[in-house]
């Protein structure tokens, strides 16, 4: 018998910034679909993606992502996405435009690559060491591609 797939949590995306435009409701769409393969995911360990009910998406400024990163992870400086296990996925915008541009991507698919990101961090993925980074790259890279349709 297969395991039976949790219901898909409430996915909220809000742009709490204004140096950057977002479609919140194009990203919001795209986060749901991500959020439906990664719950089709096998997981070995306990999923909190799984467990949630609601899942906010939170767009921030340079400024508050630092902020957030050196509360919580003591370090320094602006980063892309940071994960809270209880449901809020912080993107920085400005990370994301920075980020694009220097991988020759668009926009929108650097953002959404941090909402998979996020989720797969919610559903237990880690990146702490290069092996567990490579896989959870591969698995983003086909959620990328497989929702994005």
């Amino acid at each position: 018998m297969r395991e039976a797939i949790a219901p898909i949590p409430e996915i909220t995306v809000r742009n709490l910034q204004r140096k950057v435009p977002v479609d919140v409701v194009d990203l919001e769409m795209f986060a749901r679909k991500a959020a439906e393969l990664c719950l089709r995911l096998p997981r070995r360990k306990k999923s909190d993606l799984a467990q949630l009910r609601e899942i906010s998406v939170l767009i921030v400024s340079d400024r508050k992502i630092a902020s957030l990163h050196r509360q919580f992870m003591n370090e320094s400086g602006p980063t892309d996405v940071i994960t809270f296990q209880h449901g809020e996925i912080f993107v920085g915008a400005e990370s994301a435009r920075r980020n694009a541009r220097r991988f020759g991507n668009a926009f929108e698919r650097e953002l959404r690559l941090y909402v998979v990101h996020g989720l797969l961090h919610l559903h237990g993925f880690d990146d702490r060491n290069a092996a567990s980074a490579r896989r959870m790259q591969v698995v983003q890279r086909k959620i990328l591609a497989t929702a994005t349709v």
